[in-house]
């Protein structure tokens, strides 16, 4: 009987070789190219669009699942369907799981769980941020509660590196069922236009209730921008959410233990008297905020976050002196800036983003007060408003206020008035703060002088202007000590430099505790 010949190393690296470059072929040519197709890339171009090139350290690629039953006994699933590894971005650590919808639908079974997991598990050892490319058809049914099990690790693992490292999750296919509550978990989501994401799809729906709605519809980008709140950021494709990704990871340190990046400036803090004129002097003229936040950080570059929800407020990151900041404003051209309930949500959700990681907030005011109306209050205007009044008075970054204009009633406290904490508050000299606008506050205080008066119309503008003349400009609060200082709008960018600069140091010492209970 003849022995088998041993092999030689060359011939083990040669299998080596061919096994590692089958398995990166993910589901075959055949279903790459269909990937291609449909305008997406696959998992591992998206992470090489991502990433720094040459940088990508990919780990778990012989992983697979051990399920016998249901017709699984010989599929053989490629890294179990889901790419893990640990890679640099802008030469700082990352680490990453890009689902492989060419592999099983990108389906996750229990190992390709466990492997993400994993990613993260080690993106909280090592302080680095972790992002989370999602193209999948769901969980893996023919592995039953073991596919179940394993989104529980993975949401489980979300909520541990809550906090502690920021998480980006890039939705670039499906996203359907209990897996989308994973992205919902992390600090921000970018979805593509190709991609859609829901609980029950379109045709649960129908079955459920009768009603009809396209995939696009329910779970589509514009959908969830403008309804829903869920995503923050709209790719056009894979490599434009590759590009916004980065961008956004710019602005973030890359744990809660570090300073965000600071990058070098020429320290140019000249006046610019565009800001002098961007702001209506009439209170019921409206205009676009992100004039006044372009024309005042670095290069008038400012990543806006969640630009079609809730566009009464604005919010996103932007640089001051290289500094990062989070910008908060309220939007004069919707709403009149007024706050609601998802105005409300969206701001506390960033403040409290930013506090955790570590960066200074900016917020510029002008608000006529909380929006009105029996949809508001049935809608839980108090417990969602509660939010904001909680998410400034618990952040303990830097806190800059800065009054453009109107500043009334409960408005100008939530928007981080001294009270709830700022460090510095400045305005402009068309800053109003009063308990509400003049029209509304004579209604109210002057109203038996008015119906006694011979010439009601004139005694009531009289007294709008007498009112008007009191609180329509910033000195009261000044003299209040509630005002910092009343500035030339086009020194703003340079108040706010000096401010970031006294003010980076800052220790804020707080009652010890497990954590506080912010209205849900």
């Amino acid at each position: 009987m003849s022995k088998a010949k041993a092999k030689s190393m060359p011939d083990l690296v040669d299998a080596l070789r061919k096994k590692r470059a089958d398995i990166q072929q993910g589901g075959g040519p055949e279903r790459l190219a269909k990937q291609h197709e449909q305008g997406k890339l696959s998992a591992r171009e998206r992470l090489a669009a991502v990433t720094d090139p040459h940088s990508l350290e990919e780990f778990g690629l012989f992983a697979q699942h051990r399920q016998t039953q249901f017709g699984m006994a010989n599929k053989v699933c490629p890294a179990d369907g889901v790419v893990t590894a640990a890679a640099t971005i802008e030469g700082r650590l990352v680490h990453l799981a890009s689902q492989d919808f060419t592999v099983l639908g990108g389906s996750a079974g229990e190992v390709h769980s466990l492997k993400v997991a994993d990613a993260m598990a080690r993106a909280l050892k090592t302080g680095s941020p972790f992002i989370f490319i999602n193209d999948s058809g769901g969980a893996r049914v023919q592995e039953g509660i073991d596919s179940l099990s394993g989104y529980g690790q993975v949401f489980f693992h979300n909520v541990l590196l809550s906090g502690v490292v920021p998480q980006i999750s890039l939705i670039c296919g499906p996203c359907a069922g209990g897996a989308a509550y994973s992205p919902a978990l992390t600090d921000f989501v970018i979805q593509t236009r190709q991609a859609q994401m829901f609980i029950t799809g379109p045709q649960v729906i129908q079955q459920v209730t009768g009603e009809q709605i396209s995939a696009e519809a329910l779970g589509g980008a514009d959908a969830h921008m403008a309804h829903s709140g869920v995503i923050h950021l709209i790719a056009e494709n894979d490599l434009h959410a590759a590009e916004l990704c980065r961008r956004l990871l710019s602005f973030l340190p890359a744990n809660n233990l570090e300073e965000p990046p600071r990058l070098p400036s020429d320290g140019n803090v000249d006046p610019n008297p565009a800001l002098n004129d961007v702001v209506p002097l009439d209170p019921k003229k409206g205009y676009d905020i992100r004039d006044v936040i372009q024309l005042t950080v670095d290069n008038g570059d400012f990543l806006e976050i969640q630009a079609g929800y809730a566009r009464n407020m604005v919010v996103g990151f932007a640089r001051i002196i290289g500094r990062s900041v989070g910008v908060i404003a309220n939007q004069p051209s919707y709403l009149s800036g007024a706050i609601d309930i998802d105005a409300s949500i969206k701001a506390s959700r960033f403040i409290r983003f930013c506090n955790a990681f570590n960066i200074p907030l900016v917020t510029f005011v002008d608000v006529p007060g909380f929006l009105p109306g029996v949809q508001q209050e049935h809608g839980g205007i108090i417990r969602n408003g509660a939010k904001l009044l909680f998410a400034y008075s618990a952040a303990t970054v830097p806190k800059i206020q800065v009054i453009l204009r109107k500043s009334y009633g409960g408005a100008h406290v939530a928007m981080c008035s001294r009270d709830l904490g700022a460090d510095c508050c400045l305005a402009w000299p068309t800053a109003e703060v009063a308990v509400m606008g003049a029209e509304g506050a004579v209604e109210i205080v002057f109203r038996k002088e008015m119906q006694e008066a011979e010439n009601k119309a004139a005694r009531r503008s009289e007294l709008i202007e007498d009112y008007r003349s009191t609180f329509s400009n910033p000195f009261v609060a000044a003299g209040r000590r509630l005002v910092d200082d009343v500035i030339e709008p086009a020194d703003t960018r340079r108040h706010l430099a000096r401010a970031l600069e006294y003010l980076h140091r800052k220790r804020d010492t707080r009652p010890p505790k497990k954590h506080g209970l912010i209205p849900m």
